[in-house]
């Protein structure tokens, strides 16, 4: 299969294609041929070095495709379903191995390419409007970068959740999008005077 690894902790300079074997699951696992990887800060930071991983790896945190083999524990998915997944490296590749306790079925609506894209972020913004700092009708979030990808979901998520919500952005633009997600205050950045 075709996939992209470093070696070495380094820029983008690093990054190699490269033909590798197809992986085979271990009994608790899922072989999933991707479709679309997600692209996201920590895959620039296990690139640099910055959050170390063992070398030679293929980058990638999030993916999303079709399951074509599982491993012999697996029982709540099958070949065929179409899935994404997050927080397992080897995105970056034509192949990727994961638990299968870690993959979530794609609705028919959602493309394989938008869930790749959005799993990390969505799971970031879920995680900190539930749990890290559960919010509820009467509370209020501020909400850095809110035009940056985990700050769009936020912003929305807070509101949902009945949140007032105080954005920050670098442009007027960014303030507008924030706005338009439901941002009840924005402070554009950008504009205040040093």
């Amino acid at each position: 299969m075709r996939a992209i690894q470093v070696a070495t902790p380094g820029g983008p300079e690093v990054l190699r294609f490269t033909d590798l074997p197809v992986p085979e699951p271990a009994a608790q696992d899922v072989r999933i041929r991707i479709e679309a990887a997600g692209v996201n800060f920590i895959d620039i930071y296990q690139r640099t070095g910055l959050y170390p991983v063992a070398a030679p790896f293929t980058p990638g945190m999030e993916g999303a495709g079709v399951i074509d083999a599982v491993g012999s524990d697996v029982t709540n998915v099958s070949p065929g379903m179409r899935v994404a997944y997050a927080m397992t490296v080897g995105a970056y590749a034509e192949y990727a191995v994961v638990p299968a306790r870690a993959v979530v079925a794609l609705p028919d609506a959602l493309t394989t390419r938008l869930a790749a894209a959005v799993f990390l972020q969505g799971l970031t913004a879920h995680y900190l409007v539930t749990d890290a700092a559960p919010l509820a009708a009467g509370s209020t979030a501020l909400v850095h970068a809110a035009a940056g990808g985990v700050g769009r979901l936020l912003v929305q998520a807070a509101r949902r959740r009945g949140a007032t919500v105080l954005a920050t952005c670098s442009t007027p633009e960014k303030a507008a999008m924030a706005r338009a997600l439901g941002a009840d205050h924005v402070l554009d950045y950008g504009d205040v005077p040093e």
